[in-house]
């Protein structure tokens, strides 16, 4: 497997990979740029069909943290991590403590969170043996409501907040009611998603691997489902992918029959020439870094002690930089992950340079 010539390697400054025979434990840690602050991600645990593919997600997830964090002007560098393996058949208590030992062997260079396959109780159970895990603090929720430190309701509230700014741009409209959205996974995030959006008046597709998560999003909002080769393509307003990245490349996108693309989930572009397939096909694509930012957001304030209030307006946020992303876009002809990316740096420049730092440059996220 190679590592510093493998396309998705941008200059990461550290790259682990660790293996606990006892308890079945394969994972890799991935820390892409730490200049704003400590590389804090979620920590995923997903059956990887190779090492190669495990090693791709990690590299690709660490680097869009940056690209996140700097965008939502946080001080925070961009990591991640992964854990080989089904988290609903091969997860134990044992194994979540030899991560744990993992990432305090790190020093504190990279902080983990709650991600897919994860939850805020396996890293409590990490946390047994490190201090650097994140989003475990029992406080007031951004929402008013007792939060056990998960950030999936932050995450769906953002996305929510930028899909009505995607709307609001494409279709002029604020009232969402009768939207049609078709949303791929109905996990943590997108079942908060949903109901927002159902609240609101929408009408939802849905679409999960696990029938169970599929069958709740039927029995309490109402929402009708879809097959996983029809999730994308239905003609609908806007599809919302939730789930794994890479779904937007040469095949789905010109199968694509909504003019918004706005989710939750990471990396949903497979390769970076596909922003501009997108608006090729005059499809409005809300970057993935910047809409699914309110989770990172809410992990960050956790650390800080900052007020429920304070962190519900930094995630409303979130509409303003994709109402920026998207006005640049239609003045400039350029696709709206390349604006995202530029505001990203923008903003990355403005904090290095304020704090004396040399500017540093990367290769793009997406």
């Amino acid at each position: 497997m190679n590592v510093f010539s493998h396309p998705e390697f941008d200059n990461h400054e550290h790259l682990s990979f660790f293996c606990d025979a006892q308890t079945g434990l394969r994972s890799i840690v991935a820390i892409h740029n730490s200049s704003r602050g400590p590389a804090l991600g979620g920590c995923r645990m997903f059956p990887y069909a190779s090492d190669e593919q495990a090693l791709r997600d990690v590299l690709r997830l660490s680097r869009g943290m940056t690209y996140k964090s700097a965008l939502a002007n946080l001080d925070l560098g961009g990591g991640k991590s992964v854990i080989i393996g089904d988290p609903r058949k091969h997860k134990t208590d044992a194994m979540l403590e030899a991560m744990g030992r993992h990432l305090e062997s790190l020093g504190g260079q990279y902080i983990a969170a709650e991600d897919s396959g994860t939850s805020v109780a396996d890293l409590k159970v990490m946390g047994r043996h490190t201090r650097h895990v994140a989003g475990i603090a029992p406080r007031t929720g951004f929402d008013g409501n007792p939060s056990n430190g998960d950030p999936s309701p932050a995450t769906a509230y953002g996305t929510f907040i930028g899909l009505k700014a995607a709307v609001r741009h494409r279709l002029g409209r604020d009232d969402l009611n009768g939207l049609k959205v078709a949303i791929q996974g109905i996990g943590n995030v997108g079942f908060r998603l949903a109901r927002h959006l159902a609240d609101a008046g929408a009408e939802l597709w849905v679409h999960d691997i696990h029938e169970d998560n599929l069958r709740r999003a039927i029995d309490e909002l109402g929402a009708r489902p879809a097959a996983a080769e029809d999730i994308l393509t239905l003609p609908v307003d806007v599809v919302a992918p939730c789930a794994m990245g890479a779904v937007l490349n040469d095949t789905s996108i010109p199968a694509i029959r909504a003019g918004i693309i706005a989710g939750a989930a990471n990396n949903l572009l497979e390769r970076p020439e596909h922003d501009a397939m997108l608006r090729q096909h005059d499809i409005l694509y809300a970057p993935d870094f910047a809409i699914n930012a309110g989770g990172i957001i809410d992990v960050f304030y956790e650390r800080t002690g900052a007020s429920p209030d304070q962190v519900r307006r930094h995630v409303d946020t979130i509409g303003e930089t994709l109402a920026e992303i998207f006005s640049r876009s239609e003045k400039s002809g350029l696709p709206t992950g390349a604006i995202a990316n530029e505001l990203a740096e923008e903003r990355f420049s403005k904090h290095i340079a304020g704090a004396g730092l040399a500017p540093q440059r990367w290769a793009r996220a997406g």
